[in-house]
């Protein structure tokens, strides 16, 4: 069994009694929550966050509400502007800092007295720098959730580069030459995953990423770069061992245009992405896709049980504003530990009651796989598909 989804804060302080575990919905009053989706509609990691989201909101009675972005950061600052604007103000907003854009919701929701959360991407540089940790300048800012990227980006470069040289895909140069795509090149999430890259690389002198091409996360724009990247390495003599993909459909785009070309995923040249999208779960079965890491889209289940806690009087900031999580690759090895709950998406059938804090243990959580894979066979769900 693989390791996944260990959180890395500390024990927590004291604090007051929470509902205990049993599939019931548990908590105080009926909360309010509203997240501003920053994806598309059918876009399958963030559809997968807001399924978690709205299926821990129906064990933890808060009603969760959905708006969505349509991956247009102006669409995204515009509803979390309307959302600050209601006179019935939720409890809750949830905000993805996507393309750096959350800042003036951030602002506006602190004068309107609204609690936010972000979620997967945080505040970084200037941003960050002028307003300070959560709870500092922006007093509403209650913290951020995320995963720890940079690992999961250089996991995937160096299982590239480990098949590389165990398959012998040197260049005539003697190089390993990869290709990289990335989301974007401003995404805190997509820079943590460059810089995973970045950091393999650097500590590989013979392996080379000949491009780092931008695909705005979609399958098509992958495609169109593999496939301009793969003309130009037959004209330069250059042997193509791998492409490093930051999400599933950028993989999956890079695995089309290597086909298109006349090779073969996983036996000329290898493909990695992230994301545990059904799709890529499909692509490892049949050998094309080396593996897919993720299970980041449980923040969206995870952000309830922290903003549940914190609203019956267990606040996970008493340890830490900034919850990370960690992911994991599935590979052939492992698929079939999670496949079940991917392919259904069955998230009703995780007990996300068990996962709040303990009494007197406010701030340590357990969102591990272990402790997943229980929460689903106590509800009777089959972890396996073996």
């Amino acid at each position: 069994m693989s390791r996944l989804l260990s959180v890395l804060i500390a024990a927590g302080l004291a604090c007051g009694l929470l509902a205990s575990s049993g599939g019931a919905i548990a908590g105080g009053a009926e909360l309010k929550v509203v997240f501003v989706n920053p994806g598309k509609t059918g876009e399958v990691y963030w559809d997968m966050v807001s399924g978690t989201m709205k299926a821990a909101g129906r064990k933890l009675n808060m009603d969760v509400e959905v708006l969505v972005s349509e991956r247009n950061f102006r669409t995204m600052q515009e509803l979390g502007l309307g959302v600050v604007a209601r006179a019935d103000k939720p409890d809750f907003l949830i905000l993805s800092n996507e393309e750096s854009a959350a800042v003036p919701v951030l602002e506006a929701a602190e004068a309107a007295g609204i609690k936010t959360l972000l979620l997967s991407n945080t505040l970084i540089g200037a941003d960050a720098a002028r307003l300070g940790p959560p709870r500092a300048k922006l007093k509403m800012w209650l913290g951020d959730i995320t995963t720890d990227l940079q690992t999961a980006g250089t996991r995937m470069a160096n299982a590239l580069i480990d098949a590389a040289r165990s398959e012998k895909w040197q260049s005539p140069d003697g190089k390993i030459h990869i290709l990289g795509i990335g989301g974007d090149e401003i995404t805190p999430a997509s820079i943590a995953r460059n810089v995973g890259l970045d950091l393999a690389v650097a500590a590989a002198p013979d392996v080379v990423v000949d491009r780092m091409l931008f695909a705005n996360w979609t399958q098509s724009e992958a495609e169109q770069v593999t496939a301009n990247y793969l003309s130009w390495a037959v004209r330069k003599g250059i042997r193509p061992a791998g492409v490093w993909a930051g999400n599933d459909p950028m993989a999956l785009g890079a695995i089309k245009a290597a086909v298109a070309a006349g090779l073969e995923p996983g036996r000329d040249l290898q493909i990695v992405g992230l994301n545990w999208s059904e799709d890529a779960l499909r692509e490892i079965t049949a050998g094309r896709l080396l593996l897919t890491d993720g299970g980041h889209f449980l923040l969206g289940g995870w952000s309830m049980v922290l903003l549940r806690d914190y609203a019956d009087g267990c606040d996970f900031g008493a340890v830490s504003p900034h919850v990370q999580v960690k992911t994991s690759a599935i590979t052939r090895d492992n698929l079939s530990s999670v496949s079940i709950l991917i392919k259904t998406r069955a998230f009703d059938q995780i007990d996300f009651v068990r996962f709040r804090a303990k009494a007197g243990d406010c701030g340590q959580y357990d969102f591990s796989i272990a402790a997943l894979i229980a929460s689903m066979s106590s509800n009777g769900v089959r972890a396996s598909n073996e």
